[in-house]
């Protein structure tokens, strides 16, 4: 047999650098397209060089492409090949095994004929092929959102799992809300870095429950820009996310960047984009998480103090673009003030996001946190209009170690597990990120069909000549009752639709006459890509030993 290893003398140390050096000729190989990505379709023929069983190479699949993106990038492939080289060891294929491995004296996995293939690429290949080649994962699917409406993108062109939700959104779903203004009364049109971004959590709290602080605990350092303090020190909105340097980017900049998920911030002003700022740092968490650093949420008499932007609106809009959101209380705040409830009623539609934290939870004794408990559970079972028991955290999350003089050794021991149960679900969400966009995608079409349906309806009950005005006014004063006739007819579910009122309130800038009536080709086309188009895409791209 044929060994792809450069020595065959004993096992030897080597560093990240050779072993980068050696799978990059790998990839090199395996990537036909140079676009960074190896396909199902391209690894099957690879690592069949493996002769390892099928019921082994779907385990080593599934551990490599832990995202589930349908396809592995140059990390990934080494992660797959690292794992190949343990299996033709005899050891199990599995992620604790990989986390426990001796991956600096790991040798390459044995490939039968990859020298033989890799001689013969190299013969057709210059070297300098090789050198100038970086498997950064490139796709051409950003600039199909500058091409021509409606035009058809090549299903070759397609080589992830978000790549073909953006096909389906730029073919099928994009023109049924320009159509209808989806833009104007729900969300803004998509981009591509709306579908590119890593995953975002939200901190929401009332000043000092710890949110900065919270962040400033994972990073293990503060970001640019932060500020901690008793009083309420965060002002803004602030994106803490990777970058090459410690910089704060303001927040006009950040919404006009095309490689940033931010433009459709601009839709509410200038007085917002002045309290917003991302801040930009390196950091190995922040290559795969993004947070949203929030200002407190006022209680008391502060909540007479008017915000110069919609609070509630915004917070919306990083609600519908967030993973997970975490909602901080501490146990000397637990009442909701009014705007905090507007807030958590702003979040309404994203219940399955929402996580509770009880912050600085070793401020009272082990008697007090277990009625400060549940009269949290109390204060949220008013304004969380769900049956379910929200998951509450309970800990103290920051860098100092816990006050066991209130805690008690009963509540150290709590706050450790509560806190490993959280930094868990938190590690969980990159591996759940693609799924979180096929899960969003999918809730934002069945959104716009109902708008649309909605929008057609008002504009088949405008009278063709005469008493457009009064029809229109009558139509606004009864919307409730329009909603049931077109949830009746078309058998729609009642929680697709929007609030009456909030709807309301922007239908009276329109005129109902200049609505589009209902085109039963896009909703065809629209129930097509959910009943067809979606299922196949994650047929396509699921494990290919399946």
């Amino acid at each position: 047999m044929a060994s792809s290893s450069a020595d065959s003398s004993p096992t030897r140390s080597w560093g990240l650098k050779e072993q980068r050096s050696v799978y990059l000729r790998w990839f090199y190989l395996a990537d036909d397209d140079a676009d960074g990505r190896l396909t199902g379709k391209d690894a099957l023929k690879f690592f069949a060089m493996s002769k390892l069983s099928r019921d082994d190479l779907k385990q080593v699949w599934a551990i490599a492409d832990s995202k589930r993106q349908g396809y592995l990038g140059f990390a990934e492939f080494m992660t797959a090949m690292q794992l190949v080289s343990l299996a033709q060891a005899g050891q199990d294929i599995s992620q604790d095994t990989l986390a426990h491995a001796d991956l600096g004296t790991l040798q390459p996995p044995t490939m039968e004929g990859l020298e033989k293939k890799l001689k013969k690429s190299a013969a057709h290949k210059s070297s300098s092929d090789l050198t100038g080649y970086h498997p950064v994962q490139t796709s051409m699917s950003a600039n199909w959102f500058n091409s021509k409406s409606g035009k058809k993108i090549a299903m070759k062109s397609v080589t992830s799992i978000i790549d073909g939700l953006k096909k389906a959104y730029i073919e099928k779903l994009r023109p049924l809300e320009k159509t209808y203004q989806y833009n104007d009364f729900v969300s803004p049109l998509l981009t591509s870095s709306d579908f590119d971004a890593k995953p975002m959590i939200m901190l929401l709290g009332q000043y000092s429950t710890g949110k900065t602080t919270f962040i400033k605990h994972l990073l293990k350092s503060s970001y640019p820009g932060s500020h901690i303090g008793p009083e309420p020190t965060t002002d803004r909105f602030v994106v803490v996310t990777t970058g090459p340097d410690e910089r704060c980017i303001p927040g006009n900049t950040i919404a006009v960047q095309a490689d940033m998920p931010y433009s459709g911030l601009s839709a509410f002003g200038t007085a917002f984009l002045s309290k917003f700022e991302c801040s930009q740092m390196p950091h190995p968490l922040l290559d795969h998480i993004s947070f949203v650093d929030t200002p407190g949420v006022l209680s008391g008499e502060k909540q007479r103090t008017q915000r110069s932007y919609d609070f509630t609106g915004v917070t919306s809009w990083f609600a519908a673009k967030s993973d997970l959101i975490l909602l901080l209380f501490d146990p000397h705040k637990l009442d909701i003030s009014d705007e905090f409830k507007r807030v958590i009623g702003s979040l309404r539609g994203h219940d399955d996001k929402i996580r509770i934290v009880l912050n600085k939870a070793d401020q009272v004794d082990a008697q007090q946190l277990m009625r400060v408990y549940g009269a949290l559970l109390w204060s949220l079972g008013k304004v969380l209009n769900t049956p379910e028991v929200m998951r509450v955290y309970i800990g103290s999350f920051n860098d100092k170690p816990i006050r066991e003089t209130a805690a008690g050794p009963l509540g150290s021991e709590l706050f450790v597990r509560e806190q490993e149960d959280l930094l868990s679900d938190l590690n969980d969400i990159p591996k759940k990120a693609c799924d979180r966009r096929i899960n969003e995608f999918v809730k934002r079409a069945r959104s716009a069909k109902v708008h649309a349906h909605i929008v057609g309806h008002l504009k088949n009950q405008m009278p063709a000549l005469m008493g457009k005005a009064k029809a229109q006014q009558k139509l606004l004063e009864t919307l409730d009752e329009q909603f049931a006739k077109v949830q009746k007819e078309m058998h729609l579910p009642p929680g697709d639709f929007p609030n009456v009122d909030e709807y309301r309130d922007t239908l009276s800038a329109y005129n109902f006459d200049r609505f589009e009536r209902l085109h039963t080709k896009m909703m065809k086309d629209v129930d097509d890509m959910l009943a067809y188009d979606i299922p196949d895409l994650l047929k396509q791209f699921r494990n290919p030993y399946e």
